[in-house]
């Protein structure tokens, strides 16, 4: 199923072959001149297939810059590769905080390590204009899909109920889009299906009314989306649904004002009780090896970026980017499943430091290699200084070599059970109503015994524990900047660790950077957009 689905993905971008560009004004979508003659078309959505092609792209629009790859980009003034979406997703949530840390000086690179950006920062406006090119793919699709149009093309009955699952996953993809852009960059606006195809500028809200309306699309999903772990692999079902729902509550109170743990909770336990994914007691491992779409980590992974070597050609993008950035030194690519490292991406020291003894590798999740790498960081542009990384492997997990080695099989875990157990607990110490301690004890614990750890009292749970334990198990799967900002030690002096604020060792920076800045470019383009404060 993971690669039938995924085929479709890119032939469908093969086929097309075009460049669209999200521009200022919500021309929801601006294509190349003649492009709109195929794609996106009545004449286009003659095919029955079409529909599915189109949710395609949405999906496959996660993990590549554009349609043949990386090659003719999405998004225009930015390359296909350093604009796929889970790249810059790496980038922002990331490289900003105490696990990793990027070699390269591309462009405005270097400030994402130090916490430094500034409005002018390109791979922000890669963020940005990414995101929004998303939702306006999701707006055009359900604008091209209401009963109005397929009744007119005579869509059958089979059919139409097909399109109704697309669209409700077209709208939770564009909710994804709108919580990462929430969580960034604040106040953005918002842009629907309902709003007019032509040149205005759209309103923008504030980061509460943004909360608003993602929570009243997450919850009316629930009647539409597939029930749990009964979609295609890689397409979203009720549970990816209601992770985001938990996770915008648990971080509600830097969003709004309002702290909303008991919400959380109870969406909590819906996913753990209820739900069809179960705790994937294998090797940690096994969650990063190129066969996790078949070999019981797909049972944990509620929301999975696909990949694969042959189906999507995406050479610098994706999982691509992640496992090539991070091999160089003495590191040996075969060992990694590759073809070769770009000497790129290690850990800080204080990540490190979180693994009591690296050498001993008494905790599985410790997952560094340090033969020739040196745990300080004197030079960051020094691939050597700094624990290399080698959580993902594009080998399966018995060892046999994946597709290619050039571009990874590896598929990328947005949402797994294992979170929604961590965020459990930390409502529980948090004093959520409905959330237990005794239990959320046996929720850790089912963690550390399939890591090898020690386990934990109750009287460990504290919420440093929290933040470190969900350091150890979720590392470099995109939550980082997230939680540090939860737990207010993103910014400011509470937290540092080297090259934060740009010193070897660190230093405090200033609060207002727990938001990016509006991307300038942006800002000239819709001049009524507002800068965050700071900036």
């Amino acid at each position: 199923m993971k690669k039938s689905f995924k085929l479709i993905s890119y032939f469908f971008l093969i086929i097309l072959g075009i460049n669209m560009t999200l521009v200022s004004c919500t021309d929801d979508l601006d294509v190349t001149p003649g492009d709109d003659d195929e794609f996106l078309s009545e004449a286009f959505f003659q095919d029955p297939a079409s529909y599915k092609q189109v949710l395609a792209k949405l999906y496959a629009g996660l993990y590549v810059g554009g349609n043949d790859g990386d090659g003719t980009a999405d998004i225009a003034g930015i390359g296909g590769d350093f604009s796929s979406y889970l790249r810059l997703l790496f980038v922002t949530q990331e490289l900003t905080t105490d696990e990793a840390i990027i070699a390269w000086a591309d462009g405005t690179l270097p400030t994402m390590n130090a916490q430094t950006w500034s409005p002018a920062n390109e791979f922000l406006e890669g963020t940005f204009s990414r995101a929004f090119y998303h939702i306006s793919v999701a707006n055009e699709f359900l604008r091209q899909t209401t009963d109005d149009k397929l009744a007119a093309r005579n869509v059958d009955s089979n059919l139409k109920a097909e399109i109704a699952k697309f669209r409700a996953e077209a709208r939770f993809l564009r909710a994804f889009s709108y919580y990462n852009l929430m969580d960034l960059f604040g106040n953005v606006p918002i842009t629907t299906e309902n709003d007019p195809v032509g040149f205005f500028y759209p309103e923008q809200k504030t980061r509460a009314e943004v909360f608003a309306y993602i929570e009243s699309e997450l919850k009316d999903l629930d009647n539409s989306l597939a029930a749990s772990k009964t979609n295609e692999y890689g397409r979203v079902d009720k549970t990816a649904a209601k992770f985001l729902l938990a996770k915008i509550y648990l971080n509600a109170k830097v969003y709004t004002g309002t702290a909303k743990y008991n919400e959380a909770t109870v969406v909590l336990k819906d996913i753990i009780d209820k739900s069809a994914y179960t705790f994937a007691n294998i090797p940690y491992s096994y969650l990063f090896s190129a066969d996790n779409n078949r070999n019981g980590a797909q049972n944990e992974v509620i929301f999975p970026i696909v990949s694969d070597g042959n189906a999507i050609r995406a050479t610098g993008g994706g999982m691509s980017f992640i496992m090539h950035a991070s091999i160089g030194g003495s590191l040996d690519a075969a060992s990694r499943g590759m073809d070769g490292g770009w000497q790129g991406i290690r850990a800080r020291r204080e990540f490190v430091n979180l693994f009591p003894d690296v050498n001993a590798i008494a905790d599985k999740r410790g997952t560094f290699y340090t033969d020739g790498q040196t745990l300080e960081i004197n030079n960051v542009g020094v691939f050597t200084n700094g624990y290399a990384v080698t959580k993902y492997i594009n080998k399966n997990s018995d060892g046999t070599s994946a597709q290619r080695n050039d571009i990874p099989d590896t598929d990328f875990p947005v949402y797994r059970l294992s979170d929604a157990y961590l965020m459990y607990a930390e409502c529980a110490v948090r004093g959520a109503t409905g959330a237990d301690i005794t239990t959320a004890v046996g929720y850790i614990n089912k963690l550390r015994t399939r890591a090898n750890a020690q386990l934990v009292l109750s009287s460990n749970l504290t919420l440093d524990f929290i933040l470190d334990e969900r350091a150890r198990e979720l590392f470099w799967e995109c939550h980082r900047r997230t939680d540090l900002i939860r737990f207010g030690k993103f910014t400011g002096g509470t937290k540092v660790w080297q090259w934060k604020g740009g010193s070897i060792n660190g230093n405090a920076t200033e609060s207002y950077r727990d938001l990016m800045p509006i991307p300038a470019r942006n800002i000239q383009a819709n001049p009524t957009l507002k800068q965050n404060p700071g900036y």
